[in-house]
């Protein structure tokens, strides 16, 4: 519908709605190390040990080293650091995936189990951002399976949480609601604690995104009502299992959602009790990529430029990549007309876009 809208109205389809997969990153612009990590996620996680070849012994040292390396993860995929997440997953998963399969006591392989777990959750949100869907749908499944392997459900509803968000940047949006409403089924019977409750909360944020996307006005602001509810009883902003859910992030996909549904004026019009400078540089810069698009929609070039600076000032490996900045980006070359600004033109050289 939106490209039909906008194919009749003579205007570019960024400017009624997002790209179908705004939070995928544009395929070609993938930095060089991702595909070390892709091959490592390629055939069984474990080819040697599988084929009978036992690693040796687990010591401490070593469990405590690989946690270390751990630690590093969510930072690096919070900011928006791909290249350096990515030659740091790549080396951590083999090692995690032989550490789990070594000789050592229970509690060590259940330790390296919770890192391997946690481990592929990060891997699966920043493959999916970066438009890897393929890698980013095998690195979701192999969480799940190692969180069901820890008798854990809340790993396990943290892994589908990343699968729902891959296929949310596929546009497999039946797909979305199969994972995400059998989780909040599931998360819903289950005693509320915080944790529970982030869960419960960013499983609604991305169904209110998907039935944005399916032009569902009513089913995506109920969604969103509800992770608004969800959000007050902790009454703060959290980051229980990378999801950093909370009425901050409550509101900023708020914004998301009235942009994706085409209305620009009642986005901006949210942003103004927004602050959000509490969550991650990744959270921030994606907001400022939907203030963008909301001012571009209103051919503001002025402050739609000053978002995509904003953003790229924040992350600038998530945003000279990402779809949605790029098509922004591209739209206000093209409403410039020949008198495009000399900071728009750095920008769109940047982004490697022209008009």
């Amino acid at each position: 519908m939106p490209r039909k809208v906008a194919d009749t109205l003579g205007v570019p389809v960024t400017e009624l709605r997002g790209s179908d997969q705004s939070d995928a990153e544009s395929p070609g612009t993938r930095p060089e190390a991702f595909e070390s990590l892709r091959l490592t996620l390629t055939g069984h996680p474990a080819t040697e040990a599988a084929l009978g070849s036992a690693p040796g012994p687990v010591t401490e040292d070593q469990v405590s080293s690989l946690r270390d390396l751990h630690d590093q993860v969510w930072p690096l995929v919070h900011a928006s650091r791909y290249n350096e997440l990515a030659v740091l997953v790549a080396d951590l998963v083999p090692r995690l995936e032989r550490a789990v399969r070594a000789e050592a006591s229970a509690e060590q392989v259940y330790a390296v189990r919770e890192l391997l777990t946690d481990t592929y959750q990060a891997v699966a949100a920043m493959l999916a951002k970066l438009g890897e869907g393929d890698a980013a749908w095998i690195a979701a499944n192999r969480a799940m399976l190692a969180a069901e392997s820890l008798a854990n459900p809340l790993a396990v509803a943290a892994s589908l949480f990343r699968m729902a968000h891959v296929f949310l940047s596929l546009g497999q949006l039946a797909q979305v609601q199969t994972v995400a409403s059998a989780a909040v089924s599931g998360l819903d019977r289950q005693v509320t604690t915080p944790e529970v409750l982030s869960l419960r909360g960013a499983f609604r944020l991305v169904l209110a995104v998907a039935a944005a996307r399916e032009n569902d006005r009513a089913q995506a602001y109920t969604y969103l009502d509800q992770a608004r509810e969800i959000a007050s009883q902790p009454g703060e902003d959290r980051n229980d299992f990378g999801t950093e859910f909370g009425l901050t992030n409550v509101g900023l996909h708020a914004v998301s959602v009235a942009v994706e549904l085409g209305d620009a004026g009642r986005a901006l019009d949210l942003a103004h009790d927004i602050d959000p400078e509490q969550l991650s540089a990744e959270r921030q810069a994606r907001y400022s990529i939907d203030l963008a698009l909301a001012h571009s929609m209103l051919r503001q070039i002025v402050e739609s430029l000053r978002y995509l600076q904003l953003a790229e000032e924040l992350t600038p490996e998530q945003t000279r990549t990402h779809r949605v900045a790029r098509a922004v980006a591209r739209d206000l070359l093209q409403l410039s007309g020949p008198r495009v600004r000399p900071e728009l033109c750095e920008l769109a050289e940047r982004f490697g876009v022209t008009a």
